[in-house]
């Protein structure tokens, strides 16, 4: 039975409502009546539920369609305005003893080369990750109970945490490690990660158990379970995704939004963010054996449908797209995306030799930090650096709060002009400085409040004159 404040699995994504779910969304596709209601109720910037959102995602009228990305971009711009949220990845260890047929970092590829890093080797990668201008990380790596332990993961948040070089230090890190126990969220909140990160991969439960064969992941209750664990032991901050391509798209996306349905009615609070990654090739894994891909329009309109649905979480993308692909989504709904990143077990300090190639899947944008930063100012989007909500406690309830309300901008504007000021002065290259100085100098301009305008200028010429750093509201 349906019960999105249920503590079980099988009720918050219950199979039986989203196949009602869907066949609701069949039988209303066409009807220009309520898909009008719904835009206009989405129009009010309250969010849409999972079955209203699956009418808007089914909706074969292309002018609605229409209307449905208009909104979406607005909504994007009320939210988040023209700023874009920059991160990178770090690979620590691919050891894996799961079997997951859709990555190759499952049990049985015994051709890719198994890596963990040292403490020493992750201060020579976080050096160059802070190098390129990187403030926030999020830390990957494989399930195994003798190569990843907690404790390792602890010793390296403290190791990242620690290392400051020239002007450079990371800020916040987030984490993606396997479903745990809520002891040890508790110990990953202690040690000061800002988001936890888990992809569910399919809400399908029969498909996820074909796709997860062996392994503590083929537990689909206690994977699908791990957020609350999470939010029981202090992590207000969460990430949930999918894999697009797994199973059925607009199966996913209802269940996505009944998972975020279900943290807001069991905590009070929805995700932190959402991921929309898509199935793409790996060492062992062929995109091609997957028969539930999505193409470029389908895959925008998922961005567009999520952004209007739950307006007031953030949602990244990652360099699995293409410039092309990230260019079209970062208007429809996208406030987080990766620059320079490598999927492979480390890699920034130094390539990985043709021999030990370690990738989790192959990179479709290969452009560095500074050329990623470059073309968005080039459209006019602010790169923020910005780790200020987590560091001043504006987590969990407290940031929802302020962003439905609309005053989180009043954060988040000023403190992305002076952490793109400090990439500016510390890593851009000249060209890049001379668009970002520009651009600086116009958005300083939009900061609402006088008093705060003030400070933002004062700060600016603190960052370029006295090399001060890490101003923030």
């Amino acid at each position: 039975m349906y019960d999105a404040a249920s503590k079980c699995a099988d009720d918050f994504i219950n199979h039986e409502e989203i196949l009602d779910t869907l066949a609701y969304a069949d039988e209303n596709k066409e009807n220009a009546e309520l898909i009008d209601a719904l835009i206009e109720k989405a129009k009010l910037r309250k969010g849409l539920s999972h079955r209203e959102a699956s009418v808007l995602l089914a909706c074969q009228i292309q002018e609605k369609n229409e209307e449905i990305f208009k909104l979406a971009e607005q909504i994007k711009k009320d939210f988040y305005g023209n700023r874009i949220v920059m991160f990178a990845p770090l690979y620590l260890s691919n050891y894996c003893i799961n079997s997951c047929t859709y990555c190759p970092y499952h049990i049985k590829n015994k051709h890719i080369a198994r890596k963990k890093l040292t403490q020493e080797e992750i201060r020579r990668e976080v050096i160059a990750l802070q190098d390129m201008g990187h403030k926030r990380l999020a830390l990957e790596a494989g399930e195994d109970p003798v190569h990843n332990t907690m404790e390792y993961y602890l010793e390296c948040i403290n190791t990242i945490y620690g290392i400051k070089h020239k002007n450079g230090a990371i800020r916040r890190v987030n984490i993606n490690i396997a479903a745990t126990t809520v002891d040890n969220y508790r110990l990953l909140k202690e040690a000061g990660i800002g988001t936890y990160i888990l992809f569910q991969e399919t809400y399908h439960k029969e498909s996820y158990l074909e796709l997860h064969p062996a392994g503590p992941k083929h537990d689909y209750n206690y994977h699908t379970e791990a957020m609350d664990r999470a939010m029981e032991g202090g992590i207000d901050d969460v990430g949930l995704g999918v894999l697009f391509g797994l199973d059925k798209y607009r199966y996913e996306f209802a269940g996505l939004l009944m998972h975020a349905e279900h943290l807001e009615a069991a905590f009070g609070v929805g995700p932190h963010t959402i991921s929309v990654p898509r199935l793409k090739r790996a060492d062992d894994i062929d995109p091609g054996q997957f028969d539930n891909g999505i193409d470029d329009d389908i895959f925008a309109k998922l961005v567009a449908c999520i952004r209007i649905s739950v307006p007031y979480t953030g949602m990244i993308i990652s360099t699995r797209e293409n410039q092309t692909t990230r260019e079209r989504v970062l208007h429809l709904g996208i406030s987080q995306i990766s620059g320079g990143s490598r999927t492979s077990v480390g890699g920034y300090y130094e390539p990985e030799p043709e021999d030990e190639k370690s990738e989790q899947f192959d990179v479709s944008d290969t452009r560095s930090l500074d050329e990623v930063v470059r073309w968005l100012m080039e459209m006019d989007y602010i790169p923020s650096f910005c780790t200020a909500c987590y560091r001043e406690g504006r987590t969990g309830d407290r940031f929802m709060s302020l962003c439905k309300s609309g005053q989180i901008q009043n954060c988040c504007h000023p403190n992305a002009l002076m952490t793109l000021k400090e990439y500016l002065m510390d890593y851009a290259s000249p060209e890049t400085k001379a668009i970002g100085d520009k651009l600086i100098e116009r958005e300083a301009l939009n900061v609402p409040n006088e008093k705060a305008r003030a400070v933002v200028m004062e700060n600016l010429r603190y960052i370029e004159q006295d090399n001060r750093r890490d101003f923030r509201f």
